[in-house]
């Protein structure tokens, strides 16, 4: 899976339209801007209408705050 369009933002919890790189189904969740969650947690989403996950080609969006700041 990969972020689509993120919908709701509130600090670094967020609600995005996520949509799978294979048969292009689309699922709303929730999720954490932070480095772990964009690098390790997205790609191992599993697609719930085809069941893959993010190929070796999956690249990570960049958070909106630094690990750093306090938000």
């Amino acid at each position: 899976m990969k972020i689509k369009k993120i919908v709701l933002r509130n600090r670094r919890d967020f609600t995005a339209i996520y949509e799978c790189a294979y048969c292009g189904a689309t699922e709303e969740g929730s999720g954490y801007d932070d480095a772990y969650f964009h690098k390790t947690v997205i790609p191992e989403m599993e697609c719930k209408a085809c069941g893959k996950v993010a190929g070796e080609d999956y690249i990570p969006l960049a958070t909106k705050y630094a690990a750093h700041e306090v938000v």
